[in-house]
């Protein structure tokens, strides 16, 4: 199964993100892929070490494509390099028996490089062998836009999660994403309602979704052990007995039923 989540930034789409990982990874080999130019998904999961994002890899990028990251425009350089060694290459292990892995994907600057260059090519290349190619299941932590995916890649993707938070500025935003998952082929687009406070508030949020025919696939309460798990550096993982682990096992069962 592959899962791209996604939202307005701070909606804890990282939060949710790495906590499936980590509750799939119990019973499954996952893929966790950090595609979101804030790059948090490591610490969700208490990861610490640095972590060269790949997009940042000259030598890899040179070596794959034939042309260094910022080729000048009009450089010929390989639009397919080889890439199905890299996610077991460059992943880093969340635990010791390798059923939970991390790929921190990075961002192209758009300064001078232009839409297409080698850095962008070998990400999406990658992106595609994830996606296409790989039978673990892979959980893809998105920023709002989804440059990361091209339409055959997202028409593979099983399942795109919208996480939207209480207030309309979330929802704008959910209704931009669907429009654009839409235009490119993802075939099913749920969403997840966060930081829930009181019943009339996902109450709202529910119905506005129904409104633009988005499905609810679960909400997670507001809970004062995401944010001590955040300020301790520690994944939400740790704290089993919290209302929104508990609340984000629950759409991890929904997901697979």
């Amino acid at each position: 199964m592959k899962i791209a989540i996604t939202g307005k930034g701070g909606v804890g789409k990282t939060t949710l993100s790495g906590t499936l990982a980590f509750i799939f990874s119990q019973r499954y080999k996952v893929f966790a892929i950090d595609a979101d130019p804030d790059m948090n998904l490591s610490s969700s999961l208490g990861i610490h070490e640095p972590i060269t994002p790949i997009s940042k890899m000259k030598d890899l990028i040179t070596e794959r494509t034939g042309a260094e990251p910022g080729a000048a425009f009009g450089e010929v350089f390989k639009m397919n390099p080889k890439i199905s060694d890299l996610p077991e290459s460059l992943s880093t292990n969340y635990d010791e028996e390798g059923n939970l892995k991390l790929l921190v994907m990075g961002t192209v600057d758009k300064g001078g490089e232009g839409c297409i260059c080698p850095a962008s090519v070998l990400l999406k290349a990658l992106m595609r062998n994830l996606i296409l190619k790989k039978d673990e299941i892979v959980i893809l932590d998105m920023e709002a836009g989804i440059e990361h995916l091209g339409r055959k890649t997202a028409e593979a993707v099983d399942l795109m999660i919208i996480v939207v938070e209480p207030g309309l500025k979330s929802l704008e935003t959910a209704e931009r994403i669907k429009r654009l998952a839409t235009d490119i082929g993802i075939p099913k687009i749920a969403c997840v309602i966060n930081k829930v406070s009181y019943e009339s508030e996902e109450e709202f949020v529910t119905q506005k979704l129904k409104e633009m025919d988005l499905e609810v696939i679960g909400s997670i309460p507001r809970d004062e052990n995401v944010v001590k798990a955040d300020m301790e550096g520690k994944p939400l993982a740790d704290y089993p007995d919290s209302d929104a682990f508990k609340s984000i096992e629950k759409i991890a069962e929904n997901i697979l039923s």
